[in-house]
Protein backbone atom coordinates (compact mmCIF):
# COMPACT_ATOMS: atom_id res chain seq x y z
CA UNK A 1 0.00 0.00 0.00
CA UNK A 2 1.24 3.46 -0.93
CA UNK A 3 0.16 6.89 0.25
CA UNK A 4 0.58 10.13 -1.72
CA UNK A 5 1.35 12.77 0.89
CA UNK A 6 4.00 14.78 -0.95
CA UNK A 7 5.47 14.81 -4.44
CA UNK A 8 8.62 12.92 -3.54
CA UNK A 9 6.59 9.89 -2.38
CA UNK A 10 6.79 8.54 -5.96
CA UNK A 11 9.78 7.85 -8.20
CA UNK A 12 10.49 9.38 -11.60
CA UNK A 13 9.55 6.06 -13.19
CA UNK A 14 6.19 6.07 -11.41
CA UNK A 15 5.53 9.60 -12.65
CA UNK A 16 6.33 8.58 -16.22
CA UNK A 17 3.66 5.90 -15.89
CA UNK A 18 1.14 8.31 -14.33
CA UNK A 19 1.59 10.93 -17.06
CA UNK A 20 1.16 8.31 -19.79
CA UNK A 21 -1.87 6.86 -18.01
CA UNK A 22 -3.43 10.30 -17.51
CA UNK A 23 -3.01 10.96 -21.23
CA UNK A 24 -4.83 7.73 -22.09
CA UNK A 25 -7.62 8.42 -19.61
CA UNK A 26 -8.07 11.95 -20.93
CA UNK A 27 -8.25 10.77 -24.55
CA UNK A 28 -10.97 8.29 -23.63
CA UNK A 29 -12.85 11.00 -21.72
CA UNK A 30 -12.74 13.33 -24.73
CA UNK A 31 -13.98 10.51 -26.99
CA UNK A 32 -16.85 9.70 -24.59
CA UNK A 33 -15.41 6.22 -24.00
CA UNK A 34 -16.11 4.71 -20.59
CA UNK A 35 -13.12 4.00 -18.38
CA UNK A 36 -14.54 2.27 -15.31
CA UNK A 37 -11.62 0.61 -13.56
CA UNK A 38 -12.76 1.41 -9.99
CA UNK A 39 -16.28 -0.03 -9.98
CA UNK A 40 -17.54 -0.65 -6.41
CA UNK A 41 -14.64 1.30 -4.90
CA UNK A 42 -15.36 4.19 -2.53
CA UNK A 43 -13.39 7.41 -2.06
CA UNK A 44 -13.76 9.35 1.19
CA UNK A 45 -13.06 13.07 0.75
CA UNK A 46 -12.29 14.98 3.94
CA UNK A 47 -12.25 18.79 3.78
CA UNK A 48 -10.95 21.01 6.57
CA UNK A 49 -10.19 23.69 3.96
CA UNK A 50 -12.74 24.89 1.41
CA UNK A 51 -12.38 23.76 -2.18
CA UNK A 52 -13.75 24.07 -5.70
CA UNK A 53 -11.28 22.35 -8.04
CA UNK A 54 -10.20 19.69 -5.55
CA UNK A 55 -13.74 18.60 -4.78
CA UNK A 56 -15.03 18.66 -8.36
CA UNK A 57 -11.96 16.95 -9.84
CA UNK A 58 -11.86 14.12 -7.29
CA UNK A 59 -15.62 13.61 -7.10
CA UNK A 60 -16.27 13.70 -10.84
CA UNK A 61 -13.17 11.63 -11.48
CA UNK A 62 -14.14 8.88 -9.07
CA UNK A 63 -17.65 8.66 -10.49
CA UNK A 64 -16.24 8.46 -14.02
CA UNK A 65 -14.02 5.57 -12.90
CA UNK A 66 -17.15 3.74 -11.74
CA UNK A 67 -16.71 4.32 -8.03
CA UNK A 68 -18.60 6.29 -5.40
CA UNK A 69 -17.74 9.17 -3.09
CA UNK A 70 -18.37 10.08 0.55
CA UNK A 71 -17.91 13.80 1.24
CA UNK A 72 -16.99 14.85 4.80
CA UNK A 73 -16.27 18.23 6.37
CA UNK A 74 -15.38 19.19 9.91
CA UNK A 75 -18.90 20.56 10.29
CA UNK A 76 -20.70 17.28 9.57
CA UNK A 77 -18.39 14.73 11.17
CA UNK A 78 -16.47 14.01 14.35
CA UNK A 79 -13.34 15.41 12.70
CA UNK A 80 -14.33 18.88 13.86
CA UNK A 81 -14.98 17.73 17.40
CA UNK A 82 -12.95 15.82 19.96
CA UNK A 83 -12.27 12.51 18.19
CA UNK A 84 -8.54 11.91 17.68
CA UNK A 85 -7.34 11.83 14.08
CA UNK A 86 -6.00 8.34 14.69
CA UNK A 87 -9.45 7.03 15.64
CA UNK A 88 -11.11 8.68 12.64
CA UNK A 89 -8.52 7.11 10.35
CA UNK A 90 -9.11 3.63 11.75
CA UNK A 91 -12.88 3.92 11.28
CA UNK A 92 -13.02 5.64 7.87
CA UNK A 93 -10.41 3.35 6.34
CA UNK A 94 -12.43 0.26 7.35
CA UNK A 95 -15.41 1.51 5.34
CA UNK A 96 -13.79 3.01 2.23
CA UNK A 97 -11.06 2.11 -0.27
CA UNK A 98 -9.27 5.42 -0.59
CA UNK A 99 -9.10 8.69 1.37
CA UNK A 100 -8.34 12.20 0.12
CA UNK A 101 -7.72 14.89 2.75
CA UNK A 102 -7.49 18.66 2.34
CA UNK A 103 -6.32 20.14 5.62
CA UNK A 104 -3.92 22.49 7.40
CA UNK A 105 -0.74 21.02 8.93
CA UNK A 106 1.07 18.22 7.09
CA UNK A 107 1.37 16.39 10.41
CA UNK A 108 -2.41 15.88 10.42
CA UNK A 109 -2.43 13.94 7.17
CA UNK A 110 0.67 12.01 8.23
CA UNK A 111 -1.06 10.93 11.46
CA UNK A 112 -4.14 9.90 9.52
CA UNK A 113 -2.08 7.89 7.01
CA UNK A 114 -0.15 6.15 9.77
CA UNK A 115 -3.44 4.73 11.07
CA UNK A 116 -5.19 4.07 7.74
CA UNK A 117 -5.76 0.67 6.17
CA UNK A 118 -6.15 2.28 2.72
CA UNK A 119 -4.14 4.74 0.60
CA UNK A 120 -4.32 8.40 1.62
CA UNK A 121 -3.95 11.30 -0.84
CA UNK A 122 -2.90 14.83 0.05
CA UNK A 123 -5.50 17.16 -1.48
CA UNK A 124 -3.60 20.14 -0.02
CA UNK A 125 -1.84 21.02 3.22
CA UNK A 126 -0.03 24.13 4.40
CA UNK A 127 3.26 22.56 3.33
CA UNK A 128 2.51 20.67 0.09
CA UNK A 129 0.10 20.43 -2.85
CA UNK A 130 1.30 17.40 -4.84
CA UNK A 131 -1.89 16.80 -6.86
CA UNK A 132 -1.72 20.31 -8.31
CA UNK A 133 1.89 20.00 -9.44
CA UNK A 134 1.12 16.53 -10.80
CA UNK A 135 -1.53 18.16 -13.02
CA UNK A 136 0.72 21.12 -13.86
CA UNK A 137 3.55 18.95 -15.13
CA UNK A 138 1.09 16.79 -17.07
CA UNK A 139 -0.20 20.00 -18.68
CA UNK A 140 3.32 21.12 -19.57
CA UNK A 141 4.04 17.73 -21.17
CA UNK A 142 0.83 17.99 -23.22
CA UNK A 143 1.83 21.37 -24.61
CA UNK A 144 5.62 21.24 -24.80
CA UNK A 145 6.85 17.67 -24.19
CA UNK A 146 9.23 16.56 -21.45
CA UNK A 147 9.92 19.02 -18.64
CA UNK A 148 13.38 17.51 -17.99
CA UNK A 149 16.11 20.10 -18.48
CA UNK A 150 13.64 22.99 -18.58
CA UNK A 151 13.35 26.04 -16.31
CA UNK A 152 10.28 26.89 -14.24
CA UNK A 153 10.00 30.40 -12.74
CA UNK A 154 8.13 30.58 -9.45
CA UNK A 155 7.08 34.15 -8.68
CA UNK A 156 5.41 34.88 -5.35
CA UNK A 157 5.01 33.22 -1.99
CA UNK A 158 7.35 30.46 -0.78
CA UNK A 159 4.28 28.37 0.02
CA UNK A 160 3.03 24.79 -0.41
CA UNK A 161 3.09 25.10 -4.20
CA UNK A 162 6.67 26.39 -4.18
CA UNK A 163 7.75 23.53 -1.89
CA UNK A 164 6.14 21.00 -4.21
CA UNK A 165 7.71 22.49 -7.34
CA UNK A 166 11.11 22.21 -5.67
CA UNK A 167 10.53 18.54 -4.88
CA UNK A 168 9.41 17.90 -8.46
CA UNK A 169 12.48 19.64 -9.91
CA UNK A 170 14.87 17.56 -7.83
CA UNK A 171 13.10 14.35 -8.80
CA UNK A 172 12.36 14.97 -12.50
CA UNK A 173 15.48 16.85 -13.54
CA UNK A 174 14.46 20.45 -14.19
CA UNK A 175 15.33 23.76 -12.52
CA UNK A 176 13.16 26.18 -10.57
CA UNK A 177 13.94 29.89 -10.44
CA UNK A 178 12.41 31.13 -7.20
CA UNK A 179 11.64 34.78 -6.51
CA UNK A 180 9.81 35.75 -3.33
CA UNK A 181 9.62 38.94 -1.26
CA UNK A 182 11.93 39.14 1.74
CA UNK A 183 10.46 37.19 4.64
CA UNK A 184 8.48 34.84 2.39
CA UNK A 185 11.31 32.65 1.09
CA UNK A 186 11.12 28.91 0.55
CA UNK A 187 12.62 26.75 3.27
CA UNK A 188 14.75 23.94 1.88
CA UNK A 189 14.31 21.85 5.03
CA UNK A 190 10.50 22.11 4.84
CA UNK A 191 10.60 21.19 1.17
CA UNK A 192 12.69 18.17 2.15
CA UNK A 193 15.35 18.62 -0.52
CA UNK A 194 18.67 16.78 -0.52
CA UNK A 195 20.50 19.81 -1.97
CA UNK A 196 19.95 23.20 -3.58
CA UNK A 197 21.22 22.09 -7.00
CA UNK A 198 17.77 22.07 -8.63
CA UNK A 199 16.79 25.65 -7.82
CA UNK A 200 18.14 29.21 -7.87
CA UNK A 201 16.92 32.15 -5.81
CA UNK A 202 16.39 35.62 -7.33
CA UNK A 203 15.51 38.82 -5.48
CA UNK A 204 14.22 40.31 -8.76
CA UNK A 205 11.21 38.42 -10.20
CA UNK A 206 12.01 39.71 -13.70
CA UNK A 207 15.42 38.03 -13.56
CA UNK A 208 13.79 34.81 -12.34
CA UNK A 209 11.63 34.78 -15.47
CA UNK A 210 14.56 35.30 -17.83
CA UNK A 211 14.58 32.41 -20.31
CA UNK A 212 12.05 30.37 -18.32
CA UNK A 213 9.96 27.78 -20.17
CA UNK A 214 7.14 28.03 -17.64
CA UNK A 215 6.15 30.94 -15.40
CA UNK A 216 3.81 30.15 -12.53
CA UNK A 217 2.46 31.80 -9.43
CA UNK A 218 -0.23 31.61 -6.73
CA UNK A 219 -2.33 33.95 -4.63
CA UNK A 220 -0.42 36.21 -2.27
CA UNK A 221 -2.46 35.09 0.74
CA UNK A 222 -3.19 31.37 1.02
CA UNK A 223 -6.01 29.92 3.12
CA UNK A 224 -5.17 30.12 6.79
CA UNK A 225 -3.12 33.31 6.45
CA UNK A 226 -5.95 35.81 5.95
CA UNK A 227 -4.86 37.88 8.98
CA UNK A 228 -1.67 38.73 7.06
CA UNK A 229 -3.53 39.93 3.96
CA UNK A 230 -2.73 43.64 4.15
CA UNK A 231 0.91 43.08 5.05
CA UNK A 232 1.25 40.62 2.18
CA UNK A 233 -0.37 42.98 -0.34
CA UNK A 234 2.29 45.55 0.51
CA UNK A 235 5.19 43.08 0.49
CA UNK A 236 4.19 41.39 -2.78
CA UNK A 237 3.42 44.52 -4.82
CA UNK A 238 6.38 43.93 -7.18
CA UNK A 239 5.62 40.21 -7.60
CA UNK A 240 2.73 40.49 -10.04
CA UNK A 241 3.39 38.39 -13.14
CA UNK A 242 2.97 40.86 -15.99
CA UNK A 243 3.62 41.08 -19.72
CA UNK A 244 7.18 42.30 -19.11
CA UNK A 245 8.01 39.14 -17.15
CA UNK A 246 6.45 36.92 -19.79
CA UNK A 247 8.41 38.77 -22.51
CA UNK A 248 11.62 37.98 -20.61
CA UNK A 249 10.77 34.28 -20.58
CA UNK A 250 11.41 31.91 -23.49
CA UNK A 251 9.40 32.77 -26.64
CA UNK A 252 7.21 29.68 -26.22
CA UNK A 253 6.89 29.97 -22.42
CA UNK A 254 3.63 28.95 -20.77
CA UNK A 255 1.87 30.62 -17.86
CA UNK A 256 0.17 28.60 -15.11
CA UNK A 257 -1.77 29.42 -11.96
CA UNK A 258 -3.40 26.86 -9.65
CA UNK A 259 -6.46 29.15 -9.17
CA UNK A 260 -8.43 30.92 -7.85
CA UNK A 261 -6.66 33.97 -9.29
CA UNK A 262 -6.84 37.65 -8.41
CA UNK A 263 -6.26 39.64 -11.60
CA UNK A 264 -4.25 42.75 -10.87
CA UNK A 265 -2.61 41.21 -7.81
CA UNK A 266 -0.40 38.15 -8.38
CA UNK A 267 -1.03 38.17 -12.15
CA UNK A 268 -1.94 40.76 -14.76
CA UNK A 269 -5.25 40.10 -16.52
CA UNK A 270 -3.53 40.29 -19.90
CA UNK A 271 -1.27 37.39 -18.85
CA UNK A 272 -3.78 34.95 -17.34
CA UNK A 273 -6.25 35.64 -20.16
CA UNK A 274 -3.55 35.85 -22.81
CA UNK A 275 -2.26 33.38 -25.43
CA UNK A 276 0.53 31.93 -23.25
CA UNK A 277 -1.85 30.99 -20.43
CA UNK A 278 -2.90 27.36 -20.08
CA UNK A 279 -4.72 27.73 -16.77
CA UNK A 280 -7.98 26.18 -18.00
CA UNK A 281 -6.22 23.08 -19.36
CA UNK A 282 -4.30 22.98 -16.09
CA UNK A 283 -7.52 23.08 -14.05
CA UNK A 284 -9.19 20.35 -16.12
CA UNK A 285 -6.10 18.19 -15.89
CA UNK A 286 -6.48 17.95 -12.13
CA UNK A 287 -9.27 15.47 -12.84
CA UNK A 288 -7.42 13.38 -15.41
CA UNK A 289 -4.16 13.23 -13.46
CA UNK A 290 -5.98 12.33 -10.24
CA UNK A 291 -7.93 9.60 -11.98
CA UNK A 292 -4.61 8.05 -12.99
CA UNK A 293 -3.35 8.53 -9.42
CA UNK A 294 -6.38 6.91 -7.75
CA UNK A 295 -6.30 4.02 -10.19
CA UNK A 296 -2.59 3.48 -9.56
CA UNK A 297 -2.91 3.57 -5.77
CA UNK A 298 -5.68 0.96 -5.82
CA UNK A 299 -4.74 -1.26 -8.78
CA UNK A 300 -1.07 -0.66 -9.49
CA UNK A 301 0.20 -0.54 -13.07
CA UNK A 302 -2.25 -1.55 -15.74
CA UNK A 303 -1.34 -2.58 -19.28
Amino acid sequence: MQHYLQFKDFSADEYAYLFARASLIKKKFKAYEKHRTLVDRTLAMIFEKASTRTRVSFEAGMYQLGGSVVHLTTGDSQLGRAEPIEDSAKVISRMTDLVMIRTFEQTKIERFAANSRVPVINGLTNEFHPCQVLADIFTYIEHRGSIAGKTVAWVGDGNNMANTWLQAAELLGFTVHVSTPSGYEVNQSVAGLRSSDSYRVFTDPLQACQGAHLVTTDVWTSMGYEAENEARRAAFASWCVDRTMMAAAAPDALFMHCLPAHRGEEVEAEVIDGPQSVVWDEAENRMHAQKALMEYLLLGRLA
